[in-house]
């Protein structure tokens, strides 16, 4: 069974940057679907970047899109999200999940999250 550890999170000013670690141990992320979702205080979660090693793909939502940046190291078992031009829109905890790779639509596998907080 899979096991997801986040970190790097922590405290920048707006327009600062951060780049969170999903680290996997047990089988290789691109053995699934990837993705970091993000969930702030009276706010509904939701899925920021998807990675989809099977078909080569990634996907963001409209709110990141240029700004963040999802990847992955083979090697290290390690997914990442950069993430830049930050906002205090984006304070949130961050988490990422592991899903079937052929849907990209359940994710079972999820880790304890990295509090990300930007100030004005």
């Amino acid at each position: 069974q899979v096991r997801l550890t986040e970190s790097g999170g922590g405290s920048v000013q707006a327009g600062g940057s951060l780049r969170l670690s999903c680290a996997l141990s047990g089988p290789s992320y691109n053995n699934y679907c990837i993705r970091w979702f993000r969930q702030a205080p009276g706010k509904e979660r939701e899925g920021v970047a998807s990675i989809n090693e099977r078909v080569g793909s990634t996907a963001y939502a409209d709110s990141v899109k240029g700004r963040f940046t999802i990847s992955g190291d083979k090697a290290k078992n390690t997914v990442y999200l950069q993430m830049n031009s930050l906002t205090p829109e984006d304070s949130a905890m961050y988490y990422c999940a592991a899903g079937d790779r052929a849907t990209c639509g359940r994710f079972p596998y999820w880790g304890q999250g990295t509090q990300v907080t930007v100030s004005s």
